[in-house]
């Protein structure tokens, strides 16, 4: 079983370095293609830049960056890392969340309504979101790399004071993990729009499955005779 839980748990990681990478990638190439519609002096390349930028983000950024953020999370609820217990994972949650609430709320629906008036150059605000998002996406490699900041206040029991131990998930976690997201992407491209609905199921079994056993172990620590 240990075997196969680090063979899951390898492909996870596998699969979130390469999403990762792609999504940066798309990043850089959104903010190459909306570069040429805002330089170009044809309105014709002009329009057809942004509508390539456009597939590009539905296509495949959306999805990539949707996996990405799954097998990362999961990574964190399914390893002794977490999400909150080290400074540096943490940071990366955070910029994650930041990064889909921009990417979601803010670039993309910007975008749509660039390709809907045509000739209208996009915003200096898309281009520097784009690179924006390339940067945080080396920013949080960065964090894998050198693992700053030391532990969290989460990192210890409230009550006991003992370090918390976060145990590696079951191997089904991690296989959940892989096929959610490579799922998500087949149903989104069939659908011709991006749909994390399978990672966000996957995800929240994994929260609570997270959170029973560490109330589990919680519960073991305290009782008489056991602690």
């Amino acid at each position: 079983m240990a075997s196969t839980s680090r063979r899951w748990r390898q492909m996870t990681v596998w699969l979130h370095v390469l999403t990762s990478a792609g999504w940066m990638t798309l990043a850089l190439v959104l903010f190459a293609l909306l570069y040429l519609a805002a330089t170009a002096r044809d309105p014709v390349t002009a329009t057809g830049a942004t509508a390539m930028a456009h597939y590009l983000d539905v296509a495949l950024l959306a999805p990539l960056g949707n996996a990405s953020a799954a097998t990362g999370i999961m990574l964190g609820l399914g390893t002794q890392w977490g999400l909150i217990h080290h400074r540096w994972v943490l940071a990366k949650f955070a910029i994650t969340l930041v990064q889909l609430y921009a990417g979601v709320f803010l670039l993309s629906p910007t975008l749509d309504a660039t390709g809907d008036a045509p000739g209208a150059g996009p915003p200096p605000g898309l281009l520097l979101g784009t690179v924006a998002m390339a940067s945080a996406i080396a920013f949080q490699a960065w964090l894998s790399v050198v693992k700053p900041g030391g532990k969290t206040r989460w990192s210890r029991d409230r009550r006991t004071g003992r370090p918390v131990r976060l145990p590696t998930a079951a191997p089904w976690v991690f296989a959940g993990a892989v096929l959610a997201p490579a799922a998500d992407i087949a149903v989104g491209t069939a659908l011709g729009f991006p749909s994390p609905f399978l990672s966000l199921i996957v995800v929240g079994v994994a929260v609570g499955v997270r959170r029973r056993t560490l109330r589990a172990a919680r519960a073991l620590a305290v009782t008489p005779g056991l602690g």
